[in-house]
């Protein structure tokens, strides 16, 4: 078994030998539920709080899933990385529900999962190892659609989004108001279509205030500069519904960006 089950102390060791130093599996009960987060916290935390990144895994995924999936402690090291577990969903692919997933909406489920994400926020904060001006969210699928409510009814709460392949984004886009965002989108995108993500691109592009031609960002991304100080980034694989093992490190990228206030380089 990957982690022990560990009380909320946030301690460093690793369960035994053979383990994995620094990863905690901490649990929630939320109005009688019980939750379940994998948080990766550095030992630099303990002297200077660190950003924390929550990660959020698509439809039947996992905790464990999405941890190596986007493999945020690898990716950086120096944050808190935090991965979080979803409940039963029900969701076109799945009307009965028989998979873990997240709300579409805020409002739906009573709030489940945002209430779940207050929960693990409230206890790292409490720790005094994350730093509140630095929270970010990023997520795939029905995990990226979850970045959206986040967006919309946390949007105080969080630094820049990085939402991936989301289903929602186009209705979600009303209710929210500016912030930096990294969009990720796959060309052949069987389930999220390329044009309708390119859709939500430009009303993300309205919406925070950038005007003008885009520049390329890495490899696969395109810039759009704001005169809000809250820059869009399309970026644009060639796959399908998938995060491509290079698209971890551009969201890394692109939150590191943002804590060193810098608007993403070229």
């Amino acid at each position: 078994m990957l982690l022990s089950l560990l009380s909320p102390g946030f301690t460093h060791a690793a369960e035994k030998k053979g383990g994995r130093p620094n990863f905690h599996r901490e649990v929630f009960t939320i109005e009688g539920a019980t939750r379940e987060a994998i948080i990766f916290i550095p030992p630099s935390a303990a002297r200077n709080p660190a950003p924390v990144v929550f990660v959020f895994h698509g439809h039947g995924g996992t905790m464990e899933k999405s941890l190596g999936q986007f493999s945020m402690p690898k990716n950086w090291p120096e944050a808190i990385s935090v991965h979080m577990q979803g409940l039963n969903t029900k969701s076109a692919g799945d009307p009965e529900g028989k998979k873990p997933g997240w709300q579409g909406n805020p409002g739906d489920y009573d709030d489940r999962d945002l209430k779940f994400f207050d929960a693990v926020l409230d206890r790292l904060l409490k720790s005094g190892k994350a730093d509140a001006k630095h929270i970010y969210v990023t997520g795939f699928s029905n995990g990226g659609g979850f970045t959206y409510v986040l967006w919309a009814a946390r949007g105080d709460k969080i630094a820049a989004v990085a939402p991936g392949a989301a289903p929602n984004a186009n209705r979600m886009i009303p209710q929210l108001k500016p912030k930096s965002v990294l969009s990720i989108s796959g060309r052949k995108d069987p389930l999220v279509k390329y044009e309708k993500q390119m859709e939500a691109v430009e009303a993300l592009r309205k919406l925070n205030g950038c005007e003008g031609p885009g520049k390329q960002w890495g490899r696969q991304g395109t810039l759009y500069r704001s005169r809000n100080g809250t820059p869009v980034i399309a970026l644009v694989h060639p796959g399908g519904h998938e995060i491509p093992e290079n698209v971890p490190v551009a969201i890394t990228k692109f939150f590191q960006g943002d804590m060193r206030h810098e608007e993403p380089a070229e």
